[in-house]
């Protein structure tokens, strides 16, 4: 009886141990599969960017026959790069700070109930994900304030963002209540108390919420074609277009400036994906 029972823990552990590995295998495939379809279009970017233009209508797909800088120079300069990168680095810093500053002050009493109405509030938040954009209405209140056309208005556009309140309230209501009651005791206000204790335990948060915001700032091309119409207030990806001609376009010259459009986002999400592990490492390690 007792060499039957051994031999079906045996089995049972082989078998489990199977699907294990089965299981271990089919997501290294998955994970292979997603990587090709996330690398093989940057690849073909980087590739596209290094042929001039005869030779990639002639062949577009084929690799390059050598490194052809020229198409990052004239792309630096056709699509005036100095003045709408600036610009795009100025909307793109202002609208991120403002908007994850308030929403850190607007997030803690929704996460902690300390209104009425808080729950249907972040009901809201959520419905208004799957809510396509009120172009016209929101087209309509900047015209009406006069901000039409202005600095001011568009980062007015990128002062909210449902997700990005979501995130900070989720992790909001991970931390204990008793810090409230300590602050509280001790004698600190609302705001000091956010600043001082609030802010730095949710580091990985607010990293992730200025990736997000930050990156949806910078590649935002619809936006600046309805509300900006003086092309010194353009950002860059409003210059892109500069790359599409009547017959043709310069697709060469928009993959070079598309590489260097996206350097300071990667630089940004490399350097907050530090603080983000760092954060959740270190939460881990104190339970």
């Amino acid at each position: 009886m007792t060499a039957q029972t051994k031999t079906k823990d045996l089995l049972t552990a082989g078998t489990q141990s199977k699907s294990r590995n089965r299981a271990a295998i089919a997501s290294y495939v998955l994970l292979a599969v997603f990587s090709i379809i996330y690398i093989v279009p940057s690849l073909l970017v980087i590739n596209t960017s290094m042929k001039t233009l005869p030779e990639f209508f002639k062949d577009p797909i084929g690799l390059a026959s050598g490194l052809n800088f020229d198409n990052f120079t004239n792309a630096w300069e056709l699509a005036n790069f100095p003045r709408y990168l600036l610009n795009t680095a100025f909307y793109t810093a202002t609208a991120t700070g403002i908007f994850v500053l308030s929403s850190i002050f607007v997030a803690f009493p929704i996460a902690r109930g300390y209104f009425k109405g808080s729950n249907v509030l972040l009901t809201l938040y959520v419905i208004a994900l799957f809510l396509p954009p009120a172009l016209i209405p929101q087209f309509q209140l900047i015209l009406n304030l006069g901000l039409f056309n202005t600095r001011p208005g568009y980062i007015l556009l990128f002062l909210v963002n449902p997700i990005g309140m979501i995130i900070l309230v989720n992790y909001m209501k991970s931390i204990p209540r008793s810090l409230d009651e300590a602050a509280a005791v001790d004698g600190a206000g609302y705001f000091r108390f956010v600043w001082k204790i609030i802010i730095p335990l949710i580091r990985p948060a607010i990293a992730t919420v200025t990736v997000l915001h930050a990156i949806g700032i910078w590649n935002e091309i619809v936006m600046p074609t309805i509300y900006l119409t003086d092309s010194d207030l353009y950002p860059i990806t409003r210059g892109l277009i500069v790359f599409e001609g009547v017959y043709g376009s310069d697709w060469p010259g928009l993959a070079a400036a598309v590489l260097m459009l996206i350097i300071p986002m990667a630089v940004l999400f490399m350097f907050m994906q530090r603080y983000i592990i760092s954060g959740l490492t270190s939460g881990s390690v104190k339970g």
